[in-house]
């Protein structure tokens, strides 16, 4: 897809993203739903830790889920057999070479994706090009710049600045969320609105220490470790400082933060 994923496919990484999307649900999803026999895309499905709450949100949609791997999509065909869900189709395919007809569907979500690509903006008309005149695209991404916590530590920023690093090399942006509203512009998208999901941690949300602070973004952090190293950009003491500062974060008197934005954008035209 123009980029490569950075975080791997290793099953640590699958059970990352479940544990990530079981903790957003609300905050990132509780207003995206579509209406009965609408067509949807979602582009870039991953192991379908979306693509459930998708279907379970708009369960007379017609979803078909698209992503590049096919380890990723037979996971994910897995998870919404399991969930019982049976309104969404699977294809594996390049979000750079869709198998589909012009106009084809009436709403497109993007989840977690643009981030591993190099060329953003081409992407998004590509997926434009897959909508009726007047339908709607929904991209959400984080950005990693818009994390901060207490206690501060240097050694965690530059953990984390090694991932950015690494996301980089690779093809990708990991602080792309503040850029949401101009990709969709620059992609011809009109109607464009973008809205701010912050994940607020403290030791009165236990869930969120859980499921976000240690299980997501620790976790992806402690995952680059490897490649950092390998890299040259840390030494492993240090690393292993930084990622020790993030656990500090999730005890009872620590803080964290952290930014998605979340973008709505239609295709100009006509409704369908």
């Amino acid at each position: 897809m123009g980029g490569a994923y950075v975080h791997g496919y290793r099953r640590r990484e699958a059970a990352r993203l479940q544990d990530q999307a079981d903790t957003l649900v609300e905050l990132l999803h509780a207003d995206t739903s579509y209406p009965a026999g609408s067509k949807v895309l979602e582009a870039g499905c991953g192991v379908g830790a979306q693509t459930v709450t998708l279907a379970r949100n708009s369960a007379e949609a017609h979803i078909t889920a698209i992503d590049i791997s096919a380890v990723s999509i037979e996971q994910a065909s897995a998870r919404v057999e399991a969930a019982g869900l049976d309104n969404v189709q699977f294809v594996r395919a390049d979000i750079f070479a869709l198998p589909f007809e012009p106009a084809s569907f009436d709403h497109v979500f993007v989840c977690f994706v643009l981030e591993h690509l190099a060329r953003p903006v081409r992407a998004l008309e590509l997926l434009k090009s897959l909508l009726r005149p007047g339908g709607t695209i929904t991209v959400i991404e984080g950005d990693h710049g818009s994390a901060y916590f207490h206690p501060d530590a240097e050694a965690a920023n530059e953990a984390i600045a090694c991932q950015v690093e690494l996301q980089r090399r690779a093809g990708g942006d990991a602080m792309i969320g503040r850029r949401v509203y101009p990709l969709l512009l620059q992609a011809g998208f009109e109607s464009v609105q973008v809205s701010p999901r912050m994940v607020y941690a403290d030791a009165s949300r236990p869930q969120l220490v859980e499921g976000f602070t240690r299980r997501t973004f620790t976790a992806m952090v402690e995952g680059v470790r490897e490649a950092a190293l390998a890299a040259g950009l840390i030494s492993a003491a240090r690393f292993d400082a930084g990622v020790r500062a993030l656990y500090r974060t999730a005890e009872p008197d620590g803080v964290f933060c952290y930014t998605f934005f979340k973008g709505v954008g239609r295709r100009p035209g006509p409704g369908p």
